[in-house]
């Protein structure tokens, strides 16, 4: 007895037509397989199956790739023992854009955003006598273009699962482990267990520690009812989480009715640590102050696209290691599950983002080939909340995880009322997670002819920077203005350029006219910014004029990256990302990624997708 989590992904059949209109397949939702589909296998990104196309409704920001509706069918069989005073759930870890899905022809389920997951029961409607087949229908809509400021994919581009549980069991994400104290002298945890039961039941937790020994173990009654049962454990002389030692716990809930029998087993592994963020002391993990050399990155994954493979991120997270990395801001969405486990098991910090958009639209128009731009502020209103829950409720337990963003440069932060919206995203996340600091990624801060109010700014537990050296003097004085104006604010760096690419080349004399504005269009005084506020990464072959000049003056040419971080010249209090965290910072972005393109003539869009590591980020 007992619960079930067996993986989906095999045996799916998929349909797409490019440049359909509607997007629907020969067949209606509910019938069995029909000519038009072909089998795939989950995670799934039909984007990158057609070629680049400079008219793609998508545009340079989405990567001039093909997008609009596709759909997927499995069919599959249940037998009435299966079933029979059991629970059963279909869960996506994330799918993108705009995902329906049907049962036998019946909608049982839409959900918008494509970075959060979503599960749906389906016991009472499949079939299960003999030789009965159920027929299970996706639509996703990723019509509605350009609707991404990067590529973002099209498909169900994360892992499926099919769940059975008993008629009591745990909640989905219902073991919260919340760390009251954490200190290298005991651990004082409250383990909360949600539970979805009909009978009395015992709820059994144990804590094992990272050398595989009981640590702890508790027993509490559960009555009838949805319960919810609250444990406190105090631990001596724990195994503290860090970066140079991940050390894991696993936590073990089990529920039994009044029989002893056994109705459900839920493992969660989480690692004790505490994580501040102080004004006056920067970023503190374990009570001791941590430099935070951060990296930005999106969730794709080059040429693979959306549908990234964890040995990916693997290979990626030891190339960040070997580098001197051991930070990464997951912009400007909720990652993948997988890669928030690999950032416990080899100690990474984590800022968890959760939007990039709130209420007012932003621009989709680099390459554009339209004036309409399409993106999450339309559904804002009805999704805002239980998408952040969705998030908070998935990762609270990861020890990883020391700060949650609530957006990435969102025009609210200029509007009037647009505090009352970080306030309301605030609160969410603090009742579910009372003891994280909360950032926003603020682009505006000193922006002229309209800056961020300070209302705004006011709300942040830490205010975040991105592109600080944008405005005025700010690119010699960065945040120290801020600083002596605002004794009590935690100031982070978000999100600044790194070395190399083409975000550190511009040419001297010439300006642009884009969005991208600098007070200074001179390369020494950029390559005194680059020395002031970002993680100086060499590559052996430099990618941008100001790399090569910063590179002959500074005599690091070809040096490991590792040995390049270069100490940032401010208060030690100031936190920053290249693009970046506390106490260092994080740079934009670390590795190649597709979209964000303009359409250059006579030049094949299809190299710019590699799946490399930046030549400037690595020896």
């Amino acid at each position: 007895m007992g619960r079930k989590k067996d993986n989906w992904n095999l045996g799916w059949f998929f349909y797409h037509k490019a440049g359909e209109g509607d997007g629907c397949p020969p067949d209606p939702a509910g019938s069995g397989l029909t000519p038009g589909y072909r089998p795939v296998k989950l995670p799934h990104d039909w984007s990158l199956e057609y070629p680049f196309d400079e008219k793609a409704a998508s545009c340079g920001s989405g990567g001039y790739v093909e997008t609009g509706i596709g759909w997927y069918k499995k069919i599959f069989t249940v037998t009435e023992e299966e079933v029979r005073g059991k629970h059963l759930f279909l869960c996506f870890d994330g799918a993108y854009m705009k995902t329906r899905v049907w049962l036998n022809g019946s909608r049982i389920k839409e959900h918008i955003y494509g970075y959060t997951p979503f599960s749906v029961e389906i016991t009472e409607l499949v079939k299960t006598g003999r030789g009965e087949c159920n027929v299970l229908d996706v639509e996703i809509d990723n019509s509605g273009q350009p609707g991404s400021r990067w590529y973002s994919g099209s498909g169900i581009t994360r892992d499926v699962w099919i769940l059975t549980v008993e008629n009591s069991y745990v909640a989905e994400n219902g073991v919260y482990i919340r760390q009251k104290k954490v200190t290298r002298q005991y651990a004082e945890l409250m383990i909360t267990t949600s539970c979805r039961n009909q009978e009395e039941l015992t709820v059994k937790t144990s804590i094992i520690s990272p050398r595989g020994t009981i640590a702890a173990e508790k027993e509490t009654a559960a009555a009838p009812g949805n319960a919810v049962c609250t444990q406190l454990f105090s631990l001596e002389e724990p195994c503290l989480w860090s970066v140079a030692s991940p050390c894991l716990y696993e936590v073990i809930t089990r529920l039994y009715n009044k029989e002893g029998v056994l109705m459900d087993e839920v493992h969660t592994r989480t690692g004790l640590r505490s994580a501040v963020f102080d004004k006056d002391r920067g970023f503190l993990l374990n009570g001791e102050q941590v430099k935070i050399n951060g990296v930005c990155i999106h969730h794709d994954g080059g040429c693979m696209g959306a549908a990234v493979p964890l040995q990916i991120w693997k290979r990626r997270l030891e190339k960040l290691k070997e580098m001197g990395a051991n930070s990464i801001r997951m912009s400007h969405n909720p990652p993948d599950p997988g890669l928030l486990e690999l950032c416990d098991e080899m100690g990474f910090l984590v800022m968890d983002e959760a939007f990039d958009e709130w209420k007012i639209l932003k621009g989709k128009e680099l390459g554009s080939n339209t004036h309409e731009s399409r993106g999450y502020s339309e559904w804002f209103a009805q999704c805002h909340e239980e998408d952040l829950k969705a998030m908070l409720y998935r990762d609270r337990n990861h020890p990883s995880v020391v700060i949650w963003s609530i957006g990435n440069e969102v025009p609210d932060q200029t509007d009037p009322a647009g505090y009352l919206t970080a306030r309301r995203l605030k609160e969410i996340c603090k009742q579910l997670d009372p003891e994280r600091a909360v950032t926003q990624a603020n682009d505006q801060i000193c922006a002229e002819p309209k800056a961020a109010t300070q209302e705004f700014l006011n709300e942040l537990d830490v205010v975040g920077y991105n592109y600080v050296g944008r405005w005025r003097t700010r690119a010699e004085t960065l945040y120290e203005d801020d600083k002596r104006a605002h004794p009590d604010w935690c100031v982070i760096g978000t999100e600044n350029p790194g070395m190399g690419g083409i975000r550190g080349e511009y040419d001297r004399g010439r300006e642009t006219g884009s969005w991208w504005k600098r007070p200074y269009y001179s390369t020494p005084v950029a390559v005194g910014k680059l020395l002031r506020y970002t993680m100086i990464m060499l590559p052996e072959i430099s990618c941008g004029r100001e790399s090569i000049i910063l590179a002959r003056h500074t005599g690091l040419t070809g040096r490991p990256a590792r040995e390049c971080w270069i100490p940032v010249v401010l208060r030690r209090t100031v936190i920053i990302f290249t693009r970046v965290s506390g106490g260092g910072i994080f740079p934009w972005s670390i590795f190649f990624r597709t979209g964000i393109w303009k359409w250059r003539r006579g030049q094949s869009c299809r190299c710019w997708a590699l799946p490399a590591v930046k030549a400037r980020s690595f020896s």
